[in-house]
């Protein structure tokens, strides 16, 4: 796995745990009840983009040393999802 590659896993990763992670505790203006005229009631009012961010990172990097770890010890491989028997046989 090149360094370009294992980037591109962790923004993946990280951008995927980061649309989870949004909408956890989100407070909307139509739950604490001010809504401000012009928006819509569902509108975050407290949002705590910052922490859920760190936490995002947190969980993604364990995640991500996980993934890395079973692609470069072999244990998951290529030739694993090669199902139509298309690359051929290993050398």
């Amino acid at each position: 796995m090149s360094i370009t590659s294992a980037l591109v896993l962790f923004a993946v990763i990280w951008f995927l745990t980061f649309l989870i992670v949004i909408p956890i505790r989100l407070q909307t203006q139509g739950d604490v009840g001010k809504i401000v005229p012009g928006t819509h009631a569902g509108s975050p009012e407290h949002h705590y983009l910052k922490k859920k961010a760190w936490i995002t990172t947190g969980v993604t990097f364990v995640l991500w040393a996980i993934i890395v770890g079973i692609i470069l010890s072999g244990w998951i491989s290529v030739r694993d999802f090669d199902w139509m028997n298309r690359m051929g046989p290993p050398n």
